[in-house]
């Protein structure tokens, strides 16, 4: 699943993020990035979905 977020992270960036988080400020950030420009919304994707697969393996 996390290959499959990941991707979709760099291909659709918020269909990525949602995927991750849902419906949050983390996701309304995103598509905010992805309208200001396709690449940072891109880094802010897959920046987040990382760190919340950090975060869940490490509890």
């Amino acid at each position: 699943m996390k290959i499959l977020q990941i991707v979709l992270g760099v291909l659709i960036p918020p269909v990525g993020v949602f995927l991750t988080y849902g419906i949050s400020t983390t996701l309304l950030i995103n598509i905010l990035l992805t309208f200001l420009g396709y690449i940072p919304g891109c880094i802010h994707a897959v920046w987040a979905i990382v760190k919340y697969q950090e975060q869940a393996t490490n509890i």
